[in-house]
């Protein structure tokens, strides 16, 4: 009895779906000769028999899985798939039903909260729509941003990520460095970039930041923007001035969500200049839709002497 099955890519680009001049879909079509295979736009449709329809959809719902989890799929991978058992495939493709788990980086890696305060950002960015993680370095704050921001990507929920860090380092030394305006940003904006690079394949990530999904820009340049449809973070906001961050926070548009992220103990700014993010934490506490996050020791994932070190100066400050 024939019949057809219609499948629809919602969650990836058709073009990486399909391969390079369709290759990924050539091969498919080769493995069920039996069925008419046709694709338009995202949408693919298949006409034949049951039994190789059904076939046809498992093995398509199995490479949407790769895809997502993955972030790339490719003529080796469909052959691996296509070759392994169903019970291979389940236990090498069902997704994992973890509610910490925000995404899967590159090779697979799976990232999520690892921490309470880490846990409590996820939280809280799905019932407010900015939210200011706090704490000192190695807590994990700008790198659970970026992995919320490349989550809510992925899943559609926003069209673009726009990072965003003030170069207070650079101060009025930064046009006379070499190269365009990304290269004399680069070494302030790294740990963004590395996050990023821990979480999509290269060559998608190159894609983004080309078209500009993906948008690396220091503070200045957001003022007479609004943002819309956008998940915006501005890194190590305590070295944003009060107007910068004031401008900074009222540049938000429709469907947006922001992170700012900091840490009030490394205050790079003049002496004669109050951090705006402290500022912040004083006049925005009590707006509904707005929520502060405070990290601390116990949320350090990086070496663990990281958090001996971190105490050693809370005690010394202290005193």
């Amino acid at each position: 009895m024939s019949g057809e099955r219609v499948f629809t890519i919602e969650s990836s680009n058709p073009v990486e779906f399909f391969g390079l001049q369709n290759a990924n879909l050539d091969l498919i079509a080769k493995e069920f000769p039996q069925l008419r295979i046709l694709s338009r736009g995202n949408v693919i449709k298949a006409i034949g028999d049951e039994v190789n329809l059904n076939n046809f959809q498992e093995l398509m719902n199995f490479i949407l899985i790769h895809y997502n989890k993955f972030g790339i799929v490719d003529t080796k991978d469909i052959n691996q798939l296509i070759n392994s058992s169903n019970n291979k495939k389940q236990e090498l493709y069902t997704p994992q039903n973890d509610s910490n788990i925000l995404v899967h980086g590159r090779n697979g890696k799976v990232i999520k909260a690892r921490s309470k305060n880490q846990s409590k950002m996820v939280e809280s960015l799905s019932e407010n729509d900015i939210i200011f993680a706090i704490g000192p370095a190695g807590t994990g704050k700008t790198y659970t941003a970026v992995a919320l921001a490349v989550r809510a990507l992925k899943n559609q929920e926003i069209k673009r990520i726009i990072l965003t860090r003030p170069a207070v380092e650079a101060g009025e030394s930064l046009g006379f460095l070499p190269g365009d305006l990304r290269e004399k940003l680069d070494p302030y904006l790294q740990p963004l970039y590395d996050a990023l690079k821990d979480m999509l394949p290269q060559s998608k990530l190159q894609g983004y930041l080309e078209d500009n999904t993906i948008e690396i820009a220091p503070l200045a340049f957001m003022r007479g923007r609004t943002l819309d449809n956008a998940f915006v973070i501005l890194d190590e906001a305590q070295n944003s001035t009060h107007a910068q961050l004031k401008m900074f926070l009222t540049r938000m548009g429709a469907n947006a969500k922001f992170v700012i992220t900091g840490d009030i103990t490394q205050i790079d700014l003049p002496r004669n200049q109050k951090s705006g993010l402290v500022e912040a934490y004083s006049l925005l506490q009590n707006i509904e839709g707005i929520n502060f996050i405070m990290l601390d020791e116990n949320d350090v994932v990086r070496h663990k002497l990281v958090t001996k070190i971190i105490q050693a100066y809370n005690n010394y400050e202290k005193s």
